[in-house]
């Protein structure tokens, strides 16, 4: 077996493991990274940028069609084969030679195929041909490797191959009629698309709503968008089989209350399940499969060598905020090894991911856009602060009425009532997505509410909607 010596090992080659590296290779330690699929993971071929691709054609249909003078131009379908190609331009056609031009451009070594822990400090790398490569780490290794979607264990499921995230965003066709089964970010977001592609569009969710982690108010929004587009949600219902007697035909969702729902693709957009069952973490005293628990410089507890960063610790399932912990991991090995410049553990400090529990920011690219940085009411109240929230109906706001007519949208900020500081903000309506990242300075920076009255929204624009807040609150 061949063998190498690195300062840092990182296993998975996406946004997150590609930051780690970046930040490692910054502070001049020998990195090596290792990937068993494409460079750039998840994010860059089944996820942010496919979906996004293929939801911004139809977002800027949306919006134009609400413009007086533009709509009669846009009422006609969209261009399907241009948008999937789009797409497909978008992900470099799942080629991923200019990610490896980058990594490689920064000095780092790539190594592809499988790789395992196999002991401390220790990661033994499987290539497609079968051959091993032992790769140890005198600092630190980074486990990078994401999360896969987990679709549940149901009568009927292997033959029914059901559609995950992956297929959703990479599929060269649209389905005549297409089952969702989940409301959170990934189901309103390809129901979104595949309705405005043409397919007809069915949504099953279990519980009472979409978008169970925002405000209430944000699913409501989508909702009644998705609906007036053509699809049809059921609420308060589980599939409990899935049938499909022959490969290229029909699929049914069977459903808890008896009824079926004939389709000709489902997704299960029902959660996602940390990459770590064939990690070899049982040589290193962990759990296969097991999330990662992490303190705040994405070390993992109980070892001064391993660390977890992205969607494998659990953290915040988030490609931006992903990339976040990873330049704060990498900060944090450079400061390790080096013994200089001393480790910061304090809230915001350099080496310390605050952000993680205090202002996560997240866009949904539905029509309308749902976006919300830091607590809801209902988690504020539940971590015992004292607040209150300030609701304002976006489409007062001059800069909504000159968007679009009829806009619809809502904001809301929640205000630490002893702190005078926001703990959270969410906005819903067409084009608040540039919004949020103001939203995220306030909470971040935990801005007083009486500097924020001297922060003054320029005329007309959608962002006077932070001056109506503040004029609310203080009523």
């Amino acid at each position: 077996m061949n063998a190498s010596e690195y300062d840092v090992v990182v296993i998975g080659a996406g946004p997150v493991g590609e930051n780690v590296a970046d930040r490692a290779r910054a502070a001049g330690l020998a990195t090596a990274v290792v990937e068993s699929e494409l460079i750039g993971g998840e994010c860059s071929y089944w996820a942010c940028m496919p979906s996004k691709a293929l939801l911004r054609p139809v977002v800027a249909r949306a919006d134009a069609r609400r413009v007086p003078g533009l709509g009669a131009a846009v009422q006609g379908p969209l261009d399907v084969p241009a948008v999937l190609a789009h797409r497909d331009e978008m992900t470099s056609h799942w080629k991923d030679d200019g990610q490896v031009g980058w990594l490689e451009g920064i000095g780092a070594d790539i190594h592809r195929g499988t790789g395992r822990l196999t002991g401390p400090r220790e990661v033994t790398v499987t290539a497609p041909d079968g051959t091993e490569h032992r790769l140890t780490a005198r600092h630190a290794v980074a486990v990078c490797t994401g999360t896969r979607a987990v679709v549940p264990d149901l009568p009927g499921i292997a033959e029914a191959r059901p559609w995950t995230s992956r297929e959703a965003t990479s599929a060269d066709r649209v389905p005549g009629r297409l089952v969702v089964v989940g409301g959170g970010v990934v189901g309103v977001e390809m129901a979104t698309v595949w309705q405005a592609l043409g397919a007809r569009v069915t949504l099953l969710i279990r519980g009472g709503g979409l978008l169970p982690k925002m405000e209430p108010f944000a699913g409501e929004l989508v909702a009644e968008a998705l609906t007036e587009a053509g699809a049809t949600i059921r609420t308060g219902v589980s599939v409990t089989a899935v049938e499909r007697s022959a490969p290229d035909g029909p699929v049914t969702a069977v459903l808890d209350d008896g009824t079926r729902v004939e389709a000709d693709e489902i997704l299960f957009a029902t959660g996602r399940a940390p990459r770590t069952d064939d990690l070899g973490l049982e040589t290193v005293g962990l759990e296969p499969g097991s999330w990662l628990t992490v303190d705040d410089s994405c070390r993992v507890e109980d070892t001064d060598w391993l660390y977890a960063v992205g969607d494998v610790n659990h953290r915040a399932l988030l490609t931006h905020q992903g990339k976040y912990q990873a330049r704060i991991a990498g900060a944090a090995i450079a400061a390790r090894a080096r013994q200089s410049p001393p480790l910061d553990t304090s809230p915001w400090g350099p080496h310390t991911a605050t952000a993680d529990h205090r202002a996560v920011p997240q866009v949904v690219f539905t029509d309308p856009e749902a976006a919300s940085v830091g607590l809801t009411l209902a988690e504020a109240e539940h971590a015992g602060h004292r607040v209150r929230a300030v609701d304002y109906d976006l489409a007062s706001v001059a800069g909504a009425g000159l968007y679009a007519d009829g806009y619809r949208g809502r904001a809301r900020m929640i205000v630490d009532l002893d702190r005078e500081i926001l703990l959270g903000v969410t906005f819903v309506g067409p084009g608040i997505g540039e919004l949020l990242h103001s939203a995220t300075v306030a909470v971040a920076g935990e801005v007083p509410v009486d500097r924020l009255w001297h922060a003054v929204p320029a005329y007309p624009t959608i962002s006077e909607v932070w001056l109506r807040l503040l004029e609310t609150y203080r009523r």
